[in-house]
């Protein structure tokens, strides 16, 4: 079964990567049927339930109704959402804050932040419920396998919550559960909206805790756009929010309902069943929710992602951000 890797808190070689490819994009599209949609997507990963929201607006219509035409483009392992933007093959991004502020700060990028599909990031602690690992306190003396392009904004929730990182064994992780299950690591570094599923399927209870709940508060899917698109596709954008919240707010209200709607055509070919989907669609549920409403991105999660960015060395400003766009909606 496929494995889904962890958001993209990138560090070190994985930063410097990124860059590269940054740097090499055009400001001229290569793609021509980029010019035929009145706004396209760049996804972060292959297609699956953290997606749903889009593909329920596009099934249901939601995107003709609020009058533009949308292109969805899926992502993958090879896949940099900004670089999309950057090459004029994408209008709207999903990322991760410290990715494209980075490329903000390190590759001058004219990006911003217009909202955030996680209110809360999914990454966080995976465990057997056996372990009795429940909070970061609980990692001390025991083995926990950690992504590299992780391993800083996993030092860092250990810091902010008085743990101290040499107190913890740190190994390779590669996206993988089967050292978990067969005892060789006590917790891995994961997805909490999908990786217990494969726990529960093998007959173990899981356990977690997001990385975001123990004060590493980095939202994930943020909503990016250039400052270009930004000035010239304003009503377009405000239009697609409209439609992609439509959509949310439709797979949301029951779970259960729209992944086996998909299990011929979005979710064909990915490997993972119907039952998969639908347990992290339930799981990511809280995670995108907001009283604000899908995308909803407030003063104090600006502040909060400004703050937390700078514990791994990131310096980002509230210019990086305009969340006027949600005040339209």
């Amino acid at each position: 079964m496929p494995m889904r890797k962890p958001a993209r808190l990138v560090s070190g070689a994985a930063v410097a990567a990124a860059a590269l490819l940054l740097a090499g994009c055009s400001a001229a599209s290569s793609d021509p049927s980029a010019d035929e949609a009145d706004i396209t997507m760049q996804s972060s990963w292959i297609n699956d339930a953290e997606f749903s929201g889009y593909f329920a607006a596009m099934d249901e219509g939601l995107y003709e109704a609020e009058g533009i035409s949308f292109e969805y483009l899926p992502g993958g392992p090879s896949v940099i959402p900004e670089s999309s933007l950057l090459s004029g093959a994408a209008d709207v991004a999903l990322t991760t804050p410290d990715t494209t502020i980075n490329a903000i700060v390190d590759q001058g990028a004219d990006f911003v932040i217009i909202g955030t599909q996680y209110q809360r990031n999914p990454l966080g602690v995976v465990s057997l419920a056996s372990s009795g690992i429940d909070e970061p306190a609980d990692l001390v003396g025991k083995t926990i396998a950690v992504p590299d392009v992780n391993r800083l904004a996993f030092d860092a929730m250990l810091t902010i919550n008085d743990v101290d990182p040499a107190s913890v064994t740190v190994v390779p992780y590669a996206y993988d559960p089967t050292p978990l299950l067969e005892g060789e690591v006590d917790a891995t570094i994961d997805f909490v909206t999908n990786v217990p599923y494969t726990i529960e399927q093998a007959g173990e209870e899981a356990s977690s805790f997001l990385l975001y709940d123990v004060g590493y508060k980095i939202p994930n899917d943020t909503v990016v756009v250039t400052r270009d698109t930004l000035e010239n596709k304003r009503d377009e954008l405000v239009a697609w929010l409209r439609a992609s919240r439509a959509g949310w707010d439709a797979v949301l209200e029951d779970p259960a309902v729209y992944p086996p709607k998909f299990a011929d055509t979005w979710f064909k070919g990915t490997g993972r069943t119907v039952e998969n989907e639908i347990y992290f669609n339930t799981a990511q549920k809280p995670l995108i929710e907001s009283e604000n409403g899908v995308f909803a991105l407030t003063d104090q999660q600006v502040q909060d992602t400004i703050d937390t960015l700078a514990l791994i060395g990131i310096e980002a400003d509230k210019a990086m951000f305009d969340t006027s766009l949600l005040d339209e909606l």
